[in-house]
């Protein structure tokens, strides 16, 4: 056989760590080496690429290696395919079968499995190479619902079993299924959980992030060194969004529950999908927590009064959440005529005096009024002082280490990609957007570098200082709202009816 006879052989492995295959024995390396030990004692056969998916699962063919073998063969640089035996292939019996009786013979592609003594040029496959197919599929199915009973049994335990941590936490290097608080994500977790419990909507504060450049979950995981991919966000977007901080405000990791079983997949090949509340495995106090309590508490009333439909303006209106009519409870509607803004009964408003009436009260009305009402309750309060929150707390010398540590890191990836400009291992072009990218990564670094680094005061709450200094509000905003209205029912008449919001201990603060 000529040269030009010979087969084009390109080597398949797979190893997959989660479907109970052994390492010692299916190792990467190993497949390597028996394939091309086998290639070199065949005369017709020379290996000329290899393909290796470390990591994926046998249950899909969808797989970055596979799909480049594919390619090869489209290309036609490759014409024979070996592998070590048929699960390292694949354990999905129907794809398997369409690869091996329809895909790979309509291009003349030869397959080779070395250990289960399959070679598809010298005779067509026999009746046993279904049923193999079967037994790889079962095995897999069977591996799947162990290890699902394993994590399951750990999840109850409160051990994290994800791969990466959601953000403001990291792994424990000492233990990987417990999780520790990273101080540089989760001072900025406090402050969105701040800011949302002082009024603003979910997009004023991503917006109000991304104006001082603080890298999005995913991002900062990047910068942090992380192989991290977020999957519902497009790869060019690096910003924080409305979906972002919401799932952040609503996540109950940051009160240091470990919570998990949030989505279900109905087999090996269905997509997980979202697990109904009651099916949440939750296990209380398993680590640090980021966000108090009380905090919590605050944030949830707030995020649960907002308007249901999202203004991407970010504004929120005064009352929104808050106004219930006194007498059939439903939410009163807002109307707005140019700058008049009044409010009327939501039932009322649908279905006319049959089932209620207006209960009509202007913006300007009931603002006079919960605002004269709460200067009453303040005055009250004998060292207004107390109601000032506690300090947040500064940044750490381990933050500012890693800060420190991800930059320069940063800065050697630039030096090394100028390096294989200069010896034109890349193209200009290349280089150019290497450095730009590494560039933006080290500004977004410098600047949460700067933000540890700053030892100012914390922050007033705008409503507070002005309490403190005149003893009295002179306006009402919607900060002042959310922190301290429950609920206002307004009755048909005329009266007005709050339900304020004080924790513990601003209620012993009153005589």
């Amino acid at each position: 056989m000529t040269d030009a006879a010979l087969y084009r052989a390109a080597a398949y492995c797979r190893l997959s760590r989660e479907d109970g295959d052994k390492a010692e024995s299916d190792s990467i390396v190993n497949q390597q080496r028996l394939i091309a030990d086998y290639c070199a004692a065949q005369s017709d056969m020379t290996l000329t690429a290899v393909f290796a998916d470390d990591g994926a699962t046998g249950t899909s063919f969808d797989r970055p290696q596979f799909r480049r073998l594919l390619a090869a063969i489209d290309a036609g640089q490759v014409n024979c395919v070996v592998v070590k035996d048929l699960s390292r292939f694949g354990r999905d019996y129907i794809d398997m079968g369409y690869y091996l009786e329809r895909h790979f013979p309509q291009r003349g592609v030869r397959f080779v499995a070395i250990n289960d003594g399959v070679d598809s040029r010298n005779s067509p496959y026999d009746m046993m190479l279904p049923l193999k197919n079967v037994f790889n599929a079962q095995h897999a199915k069977d591996i799947s619902g162990k290890v699902r009973s394993a994590l399951r049994t750990k999840q109850q335990r409160g051990e994290f079993c994800g791969a990466f941590a959601c953000y403001g936490y990291r792994k424990d290097p000492a233990d990987r299924n417990r999780l520790i608080v990273d101080p540089v994500a989760a001072a900025v977790v406090r402050r969105i959980f701040r800011m949302t419990a002082d009024g603003l909507g979910q997009v004023r504060v991503a917006k109000a992030l991304n104006a001082e450049h603080i890298p999005c979950p995913s991002a900062y995981k990047r910068l942090m060194g992380s192989r991290y991919t977020n999957g519902n966000r497009l790869p060019e977007t690096g910003y924080w969004t409305y979906s972002t901080v919401h799932k952040i405000l609503r996540n109950e990791t940051y009160l240091g529950n470990m919570v998990a079983n949030r989505s279900v997949r109905a087999g090996m090949h269905g997509k997980p999908k979202a697990a109904d509340r009651s099916e949440w495995i939750v296990v209380e106090g398993t680590h640090e927590a980021i966000v108090p309590r009380p905090l919590w508490d605050a944030v949830q009333a707030v995020v649960a009064q907002h308007t249901r439909s999202v203004d991407f303006s970010g504004s929120v209106a005064l009352f929104a959440g808050l106004l219930r009519c006194g007498d059939c409870g439903r939410a009163m509607v807002k109307t707005a005529w140019g700058a008049r803004v009044s409010y009327s009964c939501g039932s009322y408003r649908r279905y006319g005096f049959t089932a209620c009436t207006s209960h009509y009260i202007s913006q300007d009305e009931l603002s006079a009024i919960v605002l004269g009402d709460l200067n009453r309750v303040f005055a009250s309060v004998p060292d207004l002082r107390a109601l000032a929150p506690p300090p947040a707390p500064q940044g750490s010398g381990d933050a500012r280490e890693r800060l420190t540590a991800a930059r320069e890191r940063v800065r050697r990836l630039r030096q090394g990609a100028y390096e294989d400009y200069r010896d034109a291992l890349l193209s200009r072009a290349e280089y150019l957007r290497y450095r730009a990218d590494y560039d933006a990564q080290e500004a977004a670094l410098s600047a949460q570098l700067s933000a540890q680094e700053e030892t100012r005061e914390p922050p007033r709450r705008p409503w507070l200082d002005a309490l403190l200094r005149r003893g009295a509000l002179d306006t009402l905003d919607r900060a002042t709202l959310t922190q301290a209205v429950a609920r206002i029912r307004v009755f048909e008449d005329r009266r007005i009816e709050i339900t304020y919001r004080f924790s513990e201990r601003l209620r012993g603060l009153f005589p």
